[in-house]
């Protein structure tokens, strides 16, 4: 493909910012990296995935505010994050993690764990502690 033809298909995702897609030869024939906002396909697939990490991020809200998990749960999964992934940011195990994602367990949190959980997610401690209504 030639510098001229790489997609350049600005579906708003990378609000305006380029991204490094493809290698395209130029003037002289030499491969060279070549900004990209995307193409059609890509930007479909990319929505697609985003419109998944959100409704998984909003039923999770939805659970914390029934009662039925804890706030942790909300931002691990807002941050993407599994209770392995987690653990290993805390210094935790992924079993230890998962018993705070329940009501209880995380009311039994003293605050130096709440503090290394609000670190790792980046957030504040009065963060972690709620979640949007």
């Amino acid at each position: 493909m030639k510098k001229e033809e790489v997609p350049q298909d600005d579906a708003n995702l990378l609000e305006g910012k380029f991204k490094v897609v493809k290698y395209a030869l130029n003037d002289k024939g030499e491969f060279e990296k070549v900004p990209s906002v995307g193409w059609e396909p890509e930007n479909v697939a990319l929505e697609q995935a985003w419109d998944v990490v959100n409704e998984k991020v909003e039923s999770t809200r939805r659970a914390v505010l029934a009662g039925e998990l804890s706030p942790l749960a909300y931002h691990m999964e807002k941050n993407m994050m599994d209770p392995g992934l987690l653990g290993k940011h805390v210094g935790s195990s992924a079993r230890r993690v998962r018993k705070h994602l329940s009501p209880k367990g995380f009311a039994e949190l003293d605050k130096d764990q709440l503090v290394r959980y609000a670190e790792a997610l980046l957030i504040t401690v009065d963060e972690l502690k709620t979640v949007p209504q």
